[in-house]
């Protein structure tokens, strides 16, 4: 749980969360620092600014935070998710709606304050200071989307000084970030060498603002920022593998413009066995709801509820969209060895003990070869992508129907992430106007992202949340997996029901509650509608 305030994150703290990530924090400072000594050499300033990067994105967010959504369910109600979707995250109790964070961004600034009185290379200094603000940045991105109104804060705050700020309109943040973005993208290059992979590209730079228009409604800008991305002197492209992008191997590949960057050991992620089941010794935290399964067309690229589809209710995985299998551990799936088996009462992995999925189907995502991958699940380097180019494309896409501006390059830039995944390109004469390419986009964004963490954003900047969050989670159709074949025998009559049914305000939970901690440390803050 998150326990970071204005307040913290002050001078000291920069260099000595100068940890690792990767080769280019690979060093920490081998003495104490004082500010009045640290500015000299341009190894001090990079430890300075290595200490910014660290912990400015989490792994944790990314497997997480589709719990927040209609995509996925957490089984335990002290990690903090499962209550704030039945709606009662309180000021109080936040559950783990809890973004609420002003550590990177002090480091952040006092290093912007502090860089110029460094005696290096002005072109070096230009690029470490665009870095630090990306960093800053995408805080205030990832804060004014769940809190709407914060503190915009782009100076160093003491303790006698921190209970006096006050918020900004969230409008004037999401300029402020465009102008930044903006300013700093001709500051960064468009790639490092391999010991510095992992730091802030002109990519991300624009890749974040085509973020933040979409999610903004700023379509034109969108457009304008995606065709920048698909074109030269940007190489980005989609990995040729779908379910092999999200391991280890694949790391550091052509698609990835984002990611949060770990070092097995030195700058673990230690939290990789949240996914995988019992029998694996895992605890099967985020498990997937049948509304995710059942959003993955027929791999003929019809939906489910189409007569001409195919779809059979009692063998439901059958000629699926590959991504199904790609992002699901699912009754009769072969996995690690073996036919995976939720439903039977005398398996490792029965839904109703401990430690296995409560709705039949986890994430596959990320453990998709566990034992070749990993030696120990707890203490992994797997990186995490935070924006990747398949976003890109499906953003430009959205924002072209959004704009009314629909032509081929919409279909071409659908099609591209279908083709990959090996679904069939779009059927033009079914998605031929801006309604039902809308409810494609919508749903390709979501098959394609799952357990990703965009899903929450999404249901927010649609308005959908009452639409698909409220109600009863519900889990695969009960039956038994033949051990040997993995076939299913699945009782049509009997579905797995999970939990407490989910409630969804409108008029609340498209925001979250700002902590009550921080209201107490600054009267100044006004608490968000409701709660």
């Amino acid at each position: 749980m998150k326990r970071n305030k204005i307040i913290a994150g002050l001078v000291m703290a920069v260099v000595a969360l100068a940890g690792c990530k990767r080769d280019f924090l690979s060093k920490a400072p081998l003495d104490a620092y004082s500010n009045g000594t640290l500015w000299t050499s341009a190894s001090d300033a990079t430890a300075a600014l290595n200490g910014c990067y660290h912990g400015w994105e989490s792994g944790y967010n990314i497997i997480y935070n589709d719990c927040f959504t209609d995509n996925a369910y957490d089984q335990y109600p002290w990690e903090g998710y499962e209550p704030v979707t039945q709606g009662n995250a309180t000021p109080v109790n936040t559950g783990s709606a809890d973004r609420w964070d002003y550590k990177t961004i002090q480091k952040c600034n006092w290093f912007l304050e502090n860089i110029d009185n460094t005696p290096i290379d002005p072109a070096l200094k230009k690029r470490m200071k665009a870095e630090a603000r990306f960093l800053r940045d995408y805080q205030y991105f990832a804060m004014s989307q769940v809190y709407g109104d914060v503190p915009l804060v782009l100076h160093t705050v003491l303790i006698d000084s921190a209970n006096l700020v006050r918020q900004t309109p969230r409008q004037e943040i999401i300029k402020f970030l465009l102008a930044e973005m903006n300013a700093i993208a001709g500051d960064l290059p468009l790639s490092y060498s391999t010991a510095d992979q992992g730091r802030i590209t002109r990519g991300a730079a624009l890749a974040l603002a085509a973020r933040v228009q979409l999610f903004n409604n700023d379509y034109t800008g969108c457009i304008a920022t995606c065709k920048q991305l698909m074109t030269s002197p940007f190489a980005y492209d989609l990995y040729n593998n779908y379910s092999d992008l999200f391991r280890p191997l694949a790391m550091g590949n052509q698609e990835v413009i984002l990611d949060i960057q770990y070092l097995k050991t030195y700058n673990t992620f230690d939290g990789l066995g949240v996914l995988p089941p019992n029998s694996k010794s895992g605890q099967s935290s985020v498990a997937i709801t049948q509304n995710l399964v059942d959003a993955y067309e027929m791999k003929s690229g019809k939906t489910i509820d189409d007569p001409a589809s195919g779809y059979n209710p009692v063998q439901p995985y059958a000629n699926r969209d590959p991504r199904l299998d790609a992002t699901i551990l699912r009754p009769g799936l072969k996995w690690e060895n073996s036919y995976f088996d939720p439903l039977g009462e005398k398996s490792p992995d029965y839904y109703q003990n401990g430690n296995c999925p409560p709705t039949g189907y986890i994430c596959k995502k990320f453990i998709s070869h566990l034992s070749e991958d990993f030696d120990d699940i707890w203490n992994v380097g797997l990186n995490f992508m935070v924006i990747r180019y398949a976003e890109i494309l499906l953003s430009y896409a959205e924002a072209k129907i959004e704009a009314g501006q629909i032509d081929a390059s919409v279909y071409e830039a659908i099609d591209k992430v279908r083709t990959r995944a090996g679904m069939p390109t779009v059927d033009r004469t079914i998605y031929n106007n801006q309604a039902s390419l809308r409810k494609l986009i919508r749903r390709e964004r979501r098959v394609e992202f799952a357990l990703e963490g965009l899903r929450w954003y999404d249901i927010q900047r649609w308005k959908i949340g009452d639409e698909v969050i409220k109600g009863q989670v519900t889990g695969s159709l009960k039956g038994t997996v033949d051990p040997n074949t993995g076939a299913l025998t699945l009782d049509p009559s009997s579905r797995i029901m999970v939990g407490s049914p989910r409630n969804f305000d409108p008029a609340k939970h498209y925001l979250w509650p700002i902590p009550q901690k921080e209201i107490d440390l600054n009267k100044n803050l006004k608490q968000n509608p409701n709660y």
